[in-house]
């Protein structure tokens, strides 16, 4: 999984260095903002592979920055939301079904379920490039298909 590039959005530095320290043992590139607008800023130009992030963000929302996010990628970079405030399933399932995000969770968080949920959408999204041959086999294939 090296490579691979998180962004961690979190106002709090302290919420923000505890969620870093979970992905420590792992082949990934940190990055860090403490507010919506220079989250969405660095995810323009890191590029991502995944996004994790607080809901309530000073100078842009985290469910306007997470939808923002969603539909700028096609959905195909996912957005993990931890979130002290927003409780119940009625936010949950906003900010699934609405904004876009992959998963959510809420502080205080399972440290263990969210690395597992984040190392899970970062598998399937490898995966998925994986999975899809390129176009010039795809190409062959129907030639000799033609042929015979």
């Amino acid at each position: 999984m090296a490579e691979k590039k998180i962004l961690i959005v979190d106002y709090d530095v302290q919420s923000l260095e505890s969620l870093a320290q979970i992905f420590k043992a792992y082949k990934l590139k940190i990055i860090k903002a403490t507010d919506g607008l220079s989250a969405y800023e660095k995810f323009k130009s890191e590029k991502p592979d995944l996004v994790i992030l607080e809901a309530i963000l000073p100078k842009l929302h985290g469910f306007d920055l997470t939808k923002k996010i969603s539909q700028e990628s096609k959905g195909s970079v996912p957005i993990v939301i931890v979130t002290g405030l927003y409780r119940g399933a009625q936010y949950r399932h906003e900010a699934i079904s609405s904004f876009g995000a992959s998963d959510y969770f809420e502080k205080p968080y399972d440290s263990e379920k969210l690395l597992n949920s984040v190392l899970n959408l970062l598998n399937e999204e490898e995966e998925i490039e994986e999975d899809l041959p390129d176009s010039a086999s795809i190409m062959e294939k129907l030639s000799q298909r033609i042929k015979s």
